[in-house]
């Protein structure tokens, strides 16, 4: 069943590259930002989170913190985000069980690799609620940043 603007968001406790847990509940009181991307080191997920690098400051003025979110390993994340030089943490959904209750996960993807995220964005308010909500089957596409920059303001 897809999300929809309105709905409480599902909370997740996921690992970042510094191996802390993280959950959303925990971050009640700020927007919040979830960018899922099918696999790190791919040019589009990369240019994607790139992006959101290079304007970070327009979501730190929005109150938001921004997770990149997908079902790679922690260690290749840490890579991945180092090399990138990215400035908001990167969740490990390894289990897969955030991308399965945001409803943003293929069941095949590329014609062989099972369970990868789907590219999606969801904008969580203060109050835990999605104010946005965008899940694209075409992982070559980008998420809608001016709705979701609206959406945050």
């Amino acid at each position: 069943m897809a999300l929809t603007i309105g709905q409480k968001a599902p909370d997740f406790a996921l690992h970042d590259t510094d191996k802390n847990v993280v959950t959303l509940s925990s971050l009640q009181g700020k927007n919040v930002l979830l960018l899922f991307f099918p696999l790190a080191f791919t040019s589009v997920c990369t240019k994607e989170l790139c992006s959101v690098r290079d304007n970070i400051t327009m979501y730190n003025n929005a109150n938001a913190q921004v997770f990149g979110i997908s079902v790679d390993a922690p260690a290749t994340l840490t890579k991945f985000k180092k090399d990138q030089g990215l400035n908001f943490p990167l969740l490990s959904d390894f289990n897969k069980e955030a991308s399965t209750a945001y409803g943003c996960i293929y069941t095949e993807f590329a014609g062989w690799m099972k369970g990868v995220s789907k590219r999606s964005a969801f904008v969580i308010g203060e109050d835990g609620i999605i104010k946005y909500a965008e899940i694209l089957e075409n992982a070559g596409e980008m998420p809608d940043f001016e709705a979701i920059n609206k959406a945050l303001n």
